[in-house]
């Protein structure tokens, strides 16, 4: 299966409620990944708000053209689940 973000929405600071196409849904820290020329913009917090979900990318998108891939996101909401290290280590991504 293809992972996609079907729902994202801003909750304080730098943390998201997110909703993936596999069902499973819960909250990400994104406070340590805004790293970047295109990322650096969205420390500001009222731009890093506009968040929404692009239908065509399937993942969560801001207005200055940041994206994330939806692995990133789910790993950042899920990092701590054991049954979901082997697929992690698959992406490229520890915990």
């Amino acid at each position: 299966m293809i992972l996609h973000v079907t729902e994202a929405k801003y909750l304080t600071d730098y943390k998201i409620r997110v909703s993936f196409n596999d069902g499973k849904e819960g909250v990400a820290d994104l406070s340590d990944g805004l790293i970047g020329p295109v990322f650096n913009p969205l420390k500001n917090k009222k731009l890093f708000a506009q968040l929404c979900v692009d239908e065509e990318l399937a993942t969560i998108v801001w207005p200055n053209g940041a994206d994330l891939a939806p692995e990133s996101v789910y790993f950042r909401v899920f990092k701590n689940v054991p049954e979901l290290q082997r697929q992690f280590q698959e992406w490229g991504y520890r915990s």
